[in-house]
């Protein structure tokens, strides 16, 4: 018993401990009970055992406490006595508790006076109904005696009943032994400390059951008023919440059990031990006390598990109503979405490829379709299985799920409305296009049959039978009732397409009449060509021989006449017949260049509509709020680089040019004027084409953004916006072919001409905006590029350089091997650039240029040909102090570039003898009438004496006036090369002098005379008879022939031949001999020098001063 009442202590303890919190409720319970007292309350006055409850009953079944000899009683606090006793009368039944207690008090060791004080303690403060007062005495002498005569004395000062017992013997007459300890002569065994124990463990678990019930009734409560949430996160954390809370209790309910059931097993131990074990009247109490506890967590589990079930049904369902309706509310407008976008498909279209285009955008809409009325009939099934599962919402559910198929029915029905449309629509194209197909090969059919062939029977029969053929193949391929095919078609023919209709019928019918045309002639020209039959008179009889005419003269005649007959007839039958062809051809051409003019047309509209699309689907969208959060950072605010001028190029096309192409739909052959008017509109792609690697640059950067991906999405393209910001760059390029297309069928037309420079003008605008692309590519350059004029040409050189160090004239290599350089020729500078490596992709991948040099157009001078090479020639300035050799890549580009140069030259020249005209007319000089200004790079003596003697202002010698014009070609030889170094070295003059009015290769060609001289050039000859002479040759000039000719010796070689003498001034310098040139007026002479080469050169005019 005592293991069993420590056991019950210890569960008792780890209760308390298990349950923190629980155990600040129970001191609040037991603080705030007014009912009886609890063992855990007086513990401390219970373990003093001045008064206990054994449990034993009197013979009538009065409970026995038995106050044991406490020689302190009389000092004990009257609180403690009065809790002690009222717990102690508190323990047994309410029933034994009415019959009264029998008190039983334990003073035989103590004195009469204690007693008298115990009874009138006890009279005065016992809580409960007193039976009966056993007291047993002193047993000392005089004590018993005192206490005999006093109690008598004094029995009715104590109220109640009261039984002076001497010996325990008599007071197993009241009591049965059986019923008392062994203190009091009993058999039943009693341990105090057991017992605390014992009402501890079993008052504790009553507080337990008690406590549990209380808070499973709150909790409860709790649930029954929890309102349930309206959305699912809400609706998932409160039957979490719930749930929780619920395992709280069953864990609570489960430890209550679990000690219920040990302190069972505790009160039936001794029975277990002992099957003859008499249990006492308390004991048997107890046990029926923990049963009922017992019984009460059963029920109180068995109801809380009923009431959850139900509960978290109601969660559970709320839960499930909560994922519907958040599933409902993100489906229905998907479908709402995809209905309204079915419903303003267009079941119409255009053309063939329109048709195919909307088919595919209906059958990918269709998938998606699909897909959404899935999941929205999937959805209505699982409301149907909520209601079919007894769902509390099932008013609400119901007619969600029928508005879920509704809006399937109606997308479904509408889709399949659309798809038949369609369908209907693409047979109807396809048909037309099958039949205009046919047209067009026909008339590439007539186009293409030769008229010279067919002049022949044979060639004719063949071209017939082809025609032929062709038509039997008409039956498959066109369109024959009109009125059908309209009552066929109706739901599908819009006005675009009834108007296509009825250009197919239109053209079927001029196609077949042309056929019928050729046909007939091509039966005429088949036709046997029988010899014309003439009649012929009887030949009379021959009376004599003068009378009768001459047979053979007559026969002649009859011949000739035949034969002039056949050739008219011929003449007549061949001019209708070339008549007819070339109507026939002109008409074929006619077609052709309608053919083009719609596809012109037709490409520039859908042109129109893309650009649109961009400027509305990507570029507006950068300016909304709504997409804001979707746009980063690197792309905020630079709108104008992503697109450039797209918006001035779509309000160009869309206001005027569209318009003007238009108004020449019927006379294709004269749209090259709009293309003129239009030219200058059109440089504005020349601005996008610049910016275009900046957009290429930013939408790397950008391409995987959510934004992009957002305005793709909507517009429902399949490319991304890269490919729309490259279709400017293909536009431009896509109008020079168009042309070209329009001027191979205008030939000899009206406006042929005017498409001749329309397609110059916007090849002109390609080559301007492909050189503007490599301009805005040079760095380095510190200057204005805008300042240098407008860009001739652009391309790639192998450069080599010379420079001329003083008057010894030596040539300094600045490089064995040629550098690479790309020219850009403007119309006032010439720079050179070095080609950077191409890094990147896409327009990224384009090259940067390096500038290195650059020469002004006003001191430059050329040589056609350098150092034998046709792809060489040679750019120089200030005299050539400064000399680049250029090599292009073919002989080609190199004579382009030279022209180009000669004509930027010769545009200076112009200009500078119209400035100098001007001056001369606004002030005029003595010296201008009888002198003329000097173009040529030279300056000779006679130029020096006539500038000295202006200085002087002596008049000059009139005929000293000379044209300055180039050289004359001579046979087999080279023009000539004409360098400045000769002047500048002998007389000293820099290229800032001013020219003088004489020209001094007119003057040196008037004044060659015989002599040697040595050669400082190599020239080789380019005829028979002329001379071929080396560098450092000695030559001998022998007489001057006709036509600028010399007859020329070579020392050297011995041989003799003619030389020009054009050619002999940039070959020969003066000998050893002295033999000189000499001047008009004899007193100038001088050396001939020559560049490198053999070549014609061309010098610049900044040092012409008027």
């Amino acid at each position: 018993m005592c293991a069993w009442l420590c056991r019950g202590r210890q569960t008792a303890e780890m209760t308390k401990a298990h349950k923190s919190t629980q155990t600040n409720t129970q001191d609040d319970i037991l603080k705030k009970e007014d009912g009886p007292l609890l063992a855990a309350q007086i513990g401390s006055e219970l373990q003093k055992q001045f008064a206990i409850l054994p449990g034993g009953r009197g013979i009538d079944g009065h409970p026995v406490i038995f106050l044991p000899e406490f020689p302190a009683f009389g000092e004990l606090p009257e609180e403690e006595l009065q809790n002690v006793l009222r717990y102690l009368t508190s323990v047994p039944s309410v029933a034994a508790s009415g019959e009264g207690f029998i008190l039983i008090i334990d003073r035989r060791l103590d004195r009469w006076a204690a007693v008298r004080a115990t009874l009138l303690r006890i009279a005065g403060s016992f809580p409960g109904n007193l039976h009966l007062v056993l007291v047993l005495r002193p047993t000392a002498l005089f004590q018993r005696t005192l206490s005999d005569f006093l109690f008598k004395f004094n029995r009715d000062e104590f109220k109640m009943k009261v039984v002076m017992l001497s010996t325990v013997t008599e007071l197993h007459t009241y009591i049965d032994p059986g019923q008392l300890t062994t203190e009091l002569g009993g058999t039943q065994q009693y341990c105090h400390d057991s017992w605390i124990s014992h009402r501890t463990a079993i008052e504790a678990f009553a507080l337990m059951v008690k406590t549990v019930a209380q808070t499973l009734q709150a909790f409860g409560t709790e649930l029954a008023e929890t309102e349930l949430p309206n959305d699912t996160e809400a609706t998932v954390d409160l039957l979490h919440k719930h749930t929780l809370q619920k395992d709280t209790m069953k864990e609570d309910l489960k430890v209550a059990l679990s000690q219920g059931g040990r302190l069972l097993a505790c009160i039936n131990e001794p029975l277990q031990s002992d099957p003859d074990y008499s249990m006492t009247q308390d004991e048997m109490e107890n046990l029926a006390t923990v049963q009922r506890l017992m019984g009460q967590l059963n029920e109180t589990e068995t109801a809380f598990d009923d009431f959850w079930d139900r509960h978290s049904t109601k969660l559970e369902q709320c839960l499930q109503l909560r994922h519907f309706e958040k599933h409902f509310r993100e489906v229905r407008p998907q479908l709402d979405v995809m209905f309204e976008r079915l419903s303003g498909f267009s079941e119409v279209s255009i053309s063939p490829a329109h048709a195919e285009h909307v088919l595919r955008e209906l059958s990918s809409h269709e998938e998606k379709a699909c897909e959404l009325m899935d999941l929205a009939l999937s959805l209505a099934s699982e409301g149907d299985r909520l209601i079919e599962n007894s769902h509390y919402a099932e008013d609400s559910i119901r007619p969600k799920c029928g508005e879920l198929r509704g809006v399937c029915e109606e997308i479904g029905s509408t889709l399949r409305s659309k798809k038949g449309l369609l369908l209907r629509a693409r047979e109807l194209h396809h048909a037309l296009e099958k039949a205009f197909q046919w047209c067009e090969d026909g008339i590439l059919l007539l186009a293409n049959q030769p008229v010279d062939r067919c002049q022949s029977q044979d060639g004719a029969e063949a071209a017939l039978q082809e025609l032929e053929r062709y038509l039997d193949t008409a039956a498959l391929h066109t369109i024959s009732d009109r009125g059908a095919i309209c009552c066929q078609y109706e739901a599908v023919l819009n006005p675009q397409l009834r108007d296509h209709m009825d250009k197919v019928f239109q053209k079927q019918s001029s196609v077949q009449e042309m056929f019928e045309k050729r046909r007939v002639s091509l039966k005429k020209l088949a036709a046997k060509q029988t010899r014309p039959v003439q009649p012929v008179a009887p030949r009379p009889e021959v009376k004599s021989p003068l009378s009768s005419p001459n047979p053979e003269r007559k026969e002649r005649r009859y011949s000739a006449d035949s034969a002039l007959c056949k050739k008219g007839e011929s003449l007549v039958h061949n001019g209708s017949t070339r008549h007819a062809s070339l109507s026939e051809e002109e008409e074929n051409l006619a077609v052709l260049r309608r053919h083009v003019m719609n596809e012109l047309l037709e490409t520039e509209r859908a042109y129109v509509e893309e650009l649109l699309c961009v400027l509305e689907g990507y570029a507006a969208e950068m300016d909304n709020p709504a997409m804001a959060h979707l746009i980063p950072s690197t792309l905020q605010s630079k709108k104008d680089i992503l697109f450039g001028n797209m918006p001035e190029i779509y309000q160009f096309h869309k206001r005027t040019f569209l318009k003007d192409l238009e108004a020449y739909t019927d006379c294709p052959e004269l749209v090259g004027r709009c293309f003129l008017e239009r030219m200058k509109d059109l440089q504005i792609y020349e601005a996008y084409c610049q910016n275009k690697p900046r957009s290429e640059s930013l939408w790397r950067q950008c391409s995987d953004c959510a934004f992009f991906q957002e305005c793709q999405k909507k517009l429902e393209h399949k490319l991304g916006l890269d490919s729309y910001l490259l279709k400017p760059v293909q536009r431009i390029t896509k109008y020079q072919l168009l042309l070209k297309e329009l001027l191979k069928y205008s030939k000899g037309c009206d406006g042929a001409n005017d498409l001749q420079e329309a397609l110059s003008s916007i090849l002109g605008i390609l080559k301007a905006v492909n050189d503007s692309m490599h301009l805005i590519a040079i760095t380095g350059y510190e200057g204005n590029l805008s300042d240098l004029g407008r860009l001739l040409m652009q391309g790639s050189f192998s450069v080599w350089t010379e420079h001329k160090k003083g008057h010894a004239k030596v040539k300094d290599l600045a490089r064995f091997k040629p550098m690479q350089r790309h020219l850009f020729l403007h119309e006032k500078a010439l720079l050179f650039c070095k080609k950077r490596e191409e890094n990147g992709e896409g327009y990224e991948k384009a090259p940067s240029y390096s500038f290195k040099h650059s020469l002004s157009m006003s001191a430059v001078g050329i040589t056609e040909n350098a150092k034998g090479d046709n792809k060489k020639f040679e750019i120089w300035s200030n005299s050539r102090e400064e000399v680049f050799i250029v090599q292009a890549p073919t002989a080609e580009i190199k004579t382009a570039w030279v022209n180009e140069i000669r004509k930027v030259l010769t545009q200076q020249l112009k200009a500078c003898r119209d400035a100098t005209q001007q001056k001369s007319s606004d002030s005029p000089n003595p010296t201008s009438n009888n002198s003329s200004v000097s173009l040529s790079p030279f300056r000779s003596s006679a130029q020096k004496n006539q500038r000295k003697q202006d200085e002087k202002k002596v008049e000059p010698n009139p005929t000293s006036e000379a044209n300055s014009c180039p050289s004359p070609k001579h046979k087999g030889w080279n023009k000539p090369s004409l360098s400045a170094d000769a002047s500048e070295e002998n007389d000293g003059f820099s290229s800032g002098e001013d020219p003088m009015t004489s020209d001094i290769e007119d003057e040196v060609v008037k004044k060659l005379a015989p002599g040697k001289y040595s050669v400082v050039a190599d020239c080789e000859k380019a005829g028979p008879q002329e001379l071929s002479v080396k560098s450092g040759d000695m030559v001998q000039l022998i007489r001057e022939g006709e036509d600028g000719q010399w007859f020329v010796k070579n020392l050297h070689s011995g041989k003799e031949g003619w030389v020009a003498a054009a050619n002999l001034l940039s070959l020969i310098s003066e000998s050893k001999s002295s033999q000189s040139l000499s001047s008009s007026d004899g007193s100038v002479s001088g050396n001939l020098s020559t560049s490198s080469s053999c070549s014609e050169t061309y010098t610049s005019f900044s040092d012409i001063k008027p």
